[in-house]
């Protein structure tokens, strides 16, 4: 592959031909939330399966206000009443319990005159009031969920419902996160003239948890080339995606790329048509997939939502991110020959830039809604310009 810069869709497509959905597994029901569904669910049976009261009262027989019946019992979810009721008796009822043989309505409470071993009916009642049918919610044999579906709360839920306790799914991608640079320290730490603070690690440990993963490895290393190697070496032995920051770039301490080609990762690109994040590479070994990004902190959040994220979402069996745009809110100079990922914040559907765009700037990114995409060229887009907008969830 050669060292010449593709624009943002080549490197895009690059990717995404290098990304296939991972195997899936049969996890517990519990276990398989924000996961993506590998297999049809089907009902087992109706549910429910019998039918029951929608409300706490008085089960009867169909007929006129202001009769008197019998109360001759009781049923309870989960107790039912056994007999068949007859003509002028009634069954205490709670929600979500079975409905008596021979009973054809619920009288709520609020209608009930209860005089303890009888009560008078204030209102008429009709057949099926408050009355849950056998089946109305699930038919057995009926698919409630099909593959691809992203399984939430409610998703879960019907799974259960259905007679599920365990699930087939595409399972967590596995990321190792890796942040180079001789000059970082720990969060917290006292930093001496020239060192910083190495936020790099925690925002994309963040990011690749936002997107679904699971982080297997997160690790500093320096700017040494054996340090490097060993990093890679034992990230590429663990983990499904390895993400870096820095030392990606031509400089006599950027080791990244050396390290990566010695461990028989292919290069696939190196470099992006972007501002920020120009000198981001991307390669695989044996359907692993590596990702340098820059180390200047915009940059690594700009190019992991741009390309690592997209990659995290296809190896889940998930869509990407629905397209969307917005209009300038006020001018934008364009960049001659990069395409320039501006942070914005939106206002009435219209995209203002947050303020500095330097590529070291993090406050204007954690005061933005989205990623305005200015596409390179000459001179400057006016205000009311149709531009795309990158999500910042990944």
């Amino acid at each position: 592959m050669s060292d010449a810069a593709l624009d943002i869709a080549g490197a895009q497509q690059l990717v995404a031909e290098h990304c296939s959905p991972l195997t899936p597994v049969r996890l517990a029901v519990d276990s398989a939330l924000g996961l993506t569904l590998a297999e049809p669910v089907t009902a087992a049976a109706d549910v429910p399966g019998a039918a029951n009261s929608a409300m706490d009262g008085f089960a009867a027989k169909a007929g006129e206000a202001g009769r008197r019946l019998r109360v001759v019992g009781e049923s309870r979810a989960g107790k039912p009443f056994e007999p068949t009721l007859a003509e002028g008796e009634a069954v205490r009822i709670s929600t979500g319990a079975v409905m008596p043989a021979g009973a054809e309505a619920v009288a709520p409470i609020e209608v009930v005159d209860d005089q303890g071993n009888e009560v008078v009916l204030r209102d008429e009642l009709t057949a099926g009031r408050n009355v849950r049918l056998a089946g109305e919610d699930l038919r057995a044999g009926d698919t409630v969920l099909a593959p691809g579906r992203r399984l939430g709360p409610a998703e879960l839920g019907i799974a259960v419902a259905a007679g599920r306790a365990e699930l087939i799914c595409l399972p967590r991608p596995q990321v190792a996160v890796i942040a180079t640079g001789d000059e970082l320290r720990e969060p917290g730490a006292e930093l001496e003239t020239g060192e910083l603070h190495d936020s790099n690690l925690t925002t994309l440990r963040a990011l690749a948890t936002e997107a679904g993963a699971e982080v297997v490895l997160a690790r500093h290393v320096g700017d040494d080339g054996e340090a490097t190697a060993a990093a890679f070496a034992e990230a590429l032995a663990l983990a499904d995606v390895v993400v870096c920051s820095g030392g990606v770039s031509v400089g006599p301490h950027d080791h990244v790329k050396g390290a990566l080609l010695g461990l028989g990762v292919e290069q696939h690109f190196w470099r992006v048509a972007l501002r920020p994040g120009r000198p981001t590479w991307f390669g695989s070994r044996d359907g692993r997939l590596v990702f340098g990004l820059p180390g200047n902190p915009v940059s690594a959040i700009v190019t992991f939502l741009l390309f690592a994220a997209p990659a995290l979402r296809a190896l889940q069996g998930r869509p990407p991110q629905p397209s969307a745009t917005a209009e300038l809110g006020e001018p934008i100079a364009r960049h001659p020959d990069r395409d320039e990922c501006v942070r914005v914040r939106l206002e009435d559907g219209a995209a203002f830039a947050t303020g500095p765009q330097g590529s070291h700037i993090l406050s204007s990114i954690a005061l933005a809604d989205a990623l305005a995409v200015i596409p390179r060229g000459e001179g400057i887009l006016p205000a009311g310009t149709a531009i795309e907008l990158i999500s910042l969830e990944p």
